[in-house]
């Protein structure tokens, strides 16, 4: 087939060269700041103050993210059968896309377009200057005091790298809590790790406005505790991400969105226009490189693989947040298992009782595992604490199995390792009503 791909900036989109591969190759930096702090924790002596070097380290990570780039573009110019434009598309009809003044015709027509930071209209933000995530790779200085609205995942990763690099960091969260969407305990856990750091963190900010006062930048919270104003030198917004489909004519192709801008698909990724499909952050069924990567896959095997029938509704919900400690998420949180009106079991286990967390000196955090009580099958996961961002793909994969708990609460897993408490946990399962 001959192939013609649409790239209007950097080839690898937000993964490769705002999001993933930059993000933790800072974090990676972050944390061996954070080690080399607590290095007489460790029985380790370091002469002198640990220094910072903010253009090394932004300069480790472009490194890391012109190899991958360059690898993809390269990948694309050389294979056969595709052509590499690098202009902007917008529809002219369901099957026609024009690119600078050039006409295509395809009878297949994938988006996969993704997103972009939102820039909420909270009262004074034309009036400051702002950083969003992608602007954020940047910046090559150690902000003074970095203020961040929004207290999710972007923002939660950012202010502690830099908390650990050196700044002050306060995170304005409108919520009553961190991460919102998390259990209770998932969120105070998350807090007291960040806090433990020195980040302030204020919570139930209903109303934000942002003024500048000579070279500051103040936030004025209307909070339930603390001061009314936080002024920093510098203001990372990180309160949500929004798809890139305002500019395609997508009305020409008959392709619909919903109020939020995403893209309106079934379960096999196909839109309301017959032949052209929406893959990624810009169909509102994930915001993650491996839900993206995921609906490729459901997309290329129901059109090439003869009788396939994948579903995004066979998919399993996976995230991490990747702080330090990392949070590994799969299925259903504790809330939604008891709402779901299943009579679910659950086990859990505090990091202080983890050999691994323990040698490591990471003991922050805890591992809950849900099940359902009838079926024997497991709900989700929450695992908050060292290496869970790995151990909870052991709980994944025996949920895509729809196998019994049991099966993994029999196996013999490997010691030391965060993963070998899993069975353990399984095997100490109480009613959670």
């Amino acid at each position: 087939m001959k192939v013609a791909v649409v790239e209007r900036h950097l080839v690898g989109g937000t993964c490769v060269n705002t999001g993933c591969t930059p993000t933790k190759a800072l974090v990676a930096s972050a944390y061996a700041a954070r080690i080399a702090q607590r290095a007489a924790e460790y029985g380790l002596v370091i002469g002198g103050d640990i220094g910072i070097d903010m253009r090394r380290v932004k300069a480790r990570m472009d490194a890391i993210v012109a190899a991958s780039r360059n690898g993809l573009t390269s990948a694309l110019e050389n294979a056969a059968n595709i052509t590499l434009y690098r202009s902007h598309a917008r529809f002219a009809s369901p099957q026609a896309v024009e690119i600078g003044g050039e006409r295509l015709h395809a009878g297949r027509i994938f988006i996969n377009v993704g997103g972009r930071a939102l820039v909420p209209p909270m009262p004074g933000i034309n009036e400051v200057p702002y950083l969003t995530n992608s602007s954020m790779m940047d910046v090559d200085f150690l902000p003074h005091h970095l203020i961040i609205v929004g207290g999710s995942y972007i923002g939660l990763e950012f202010g502690q790298m830099y908390r650990r690099f050196g700044s002050q960091v306060t995170i304005i969260e409108m919520a009553p809590r961190l991460v919102r969407h998390e259990d209770e305990d998932v969120s105070a856990a998350i807090k007291d790790i960040v806090e433990r750091e020195g980040v302030d963190v204020r919570l139930n900010a209903e109303c934000i406005s942002l003024v500048k006062r000579g070279d500051e930048i103040v936030a004025k919270v209307d909070c339930t505790a603390g001061a009314p104003e936080v002024a920093g030198s510098h203001l990372l917004l990180a309160v949500g991400r929004q798809p890139n489909t305002d500019d395609l004519d997508l009305d020409k192709a008959g392709v619909r969105c919903d109020e939020r801008g995403y893209i309106v698909v079934d379960d096999r990724l196909q839109t309301t226009a017959s032949g052209i499909w929406a893959l990624g952050d810009c169909n509102g069924k994930g915001a993650f490189t491996h839900t993206a990567y995921n609906d490729f896959e459901i997309v290329a095997a129901n059109l090439l693989d003869h009788g396939s029938r994948r579903r995004v509704s066979e998919r399993v919900t996976a995230y991490a947040l990747y702080i330090d400690l990392p949070l590994g998420r799969v299925g259903m949180t504790l809330a939604e298992a008891r709402n779901s009106g299943r009579r679910v079991l659950a086990g859990e286990r505090p990091m202080t009782r983890v050999a691994r967390a323990v040698e490591k000196g990471e003991t922050q955090g805890f591992m809950r595992i849900l099940v359902d009580g009838d079926s024997e099958e497991i709900l989700g996961a929450s695992l908050l604490g060292t290496g869970c961002d790995e151990a909870v793909h052991a709980v994944l994969d025996l949920m895509y199995a729809k196998a019994p708990y049991t099966v993994m609460q029999r196996a013999m897993h490997i010691h030391p390792t965060v993963s070998e408490l899993l069975p353990t946990i399984l095997g100490d399962l109480k009613s959670v009503g």
